[in-house]
């Protein structure tokens, strides 16, 4: 049997209308959505489906929507096409919120649980910095070592700024006060790097001004007792998979102050011999990322009701 993996998107992945063709296919989508607003009081599935966009991308609606998707995208396969997780998958991972899907597929948490965390996280993470003193940038065509140094140089007592995400494939994310982020883009560009997009988003994420939203994550994950793993879930902060479930919590509050070393997550499934890659749920960045990094791997992404097709295919073949 090949070797699989399933990743989990993060921010920035989402889009008006995700969900609603699985929803419309599927009664199991449907009682992950129902349960959605009905864990949230309110009617996150519609705003998913239909928007407004503006609202969908506030990050306490974005985190606890991209979760859903991916995991009606679960219910699904293990309803339909026999998916056991604990059997079938070999590693899950996701990119930074999707770390919290990852764990809701391994059985850490239950749904209503994590949709809850995630709704705090996103509330947390938006309320730490006073709106238009934080963002991000990523650096292309930059590795770990350059990004590293740019943020050294360019941070101050008062205005910092630091690696926020290592997604491989040249692309290296800061985040920070805006006024630092300003000085690293232009002494990127006096170390040669030409390209710096400065990011559409409303708070400086995974960075050292993230310590509030860490610190309301401690309080909320301490009190919670946690399911053992049934299956391999790497953990953003070291890379690695999560030894037991006591490291849930500790790593998880790390998670909001730290980079996502996503380039190292990957290596290590590269080294592990995974065969074959899903990206479950919405968009295609992981996917994407993981196609450039590694060209002899199959990569697939599952979100839509006519990848649920493809990937029954592909689960069959794999299985033989």
């Amino acid at each position: 049997m090949a070797v699989c993996a399933f990743l989990f998107p993060g921010q920035g992945s989402q889009y008006v209308g995700m969900g609603k063709q699985l929803a419309e296919a599927f009664p199991v989508a449907r009682e992950v959505f129902e349960e959605l607003d009905e864990t949230l009081k309110q009617p996150l599935s519609k705003i998913m489906m239909e928007g407004p966009e503006d609202e969908l991308k506030l990050t306490q609606n974005t985190q606890p929507a991209l979760m859903a998707h991916s995991m009606a995208v679960i219910r699904i396969l293990e309803k339909e096409v026999g998916l056991n997780i604990a059997k079938d998958v070999s590693f899950a991972a996701g990119h930074s919120l999707g770390e919290y899907s990852a764990l809701c597929t391994a059985g850490v948490f239950d749904f209503s649980t994590t949709a809850a965390l995630l709704r705090l996280r996103g509330d947390a993470m938006q309320n730490s910095v006073p709106k238009g003193l934080g963002g991000m940038a990523a650096l292309l065509n930059a590795n770990m070592e350059q990004a590293q140094l740019i943020c050294q140089h360019s941070s101050q007592s008062d205005s910092v700024v630091a690696v926020a995400n290592d997604n491989g494939a040249g692309q290296v994310v800061i985040s920070g006060h805006l006024d630092a982020i300003e000085r690293a883009i232009a002494f990127a560009a006096e170390q040669g790097i030409r390209r710096v997009i400065k990011l559409p988003v409303s708070a400086p994420f995974h960075s050292p001004l993230m310590v509030p939203a860490a610190n309301k994550m401690q309080e909320a994950l301490s009190s919670l007792s946690l399911n053992p793993l049934n299956c391999s879930v790497l953990a953003n902060v070291t890379s690695q998979p999560y030894e037991n479930v006591q490291e849930v919590q500790e790593l998880l509050v790390k998670q909001v102050t730290a980079p996502v070393r996503w380039a190292e997550t990957m290596q290590f499934m590269l080294d592990k011999e995974v065969e074959i890659f899903f990206e479950i749920g919405s968009g295609k960045v992981l996917s994407n990322i993981m196609r450039r990094t590694a060209k002899d791997r199959q990569v697939y992404s599952v979100g839509e009701p006519a990848d649920i097709d493809q990937f029954v295919t592909i689960f069959s073949n794999s299985k033989s």
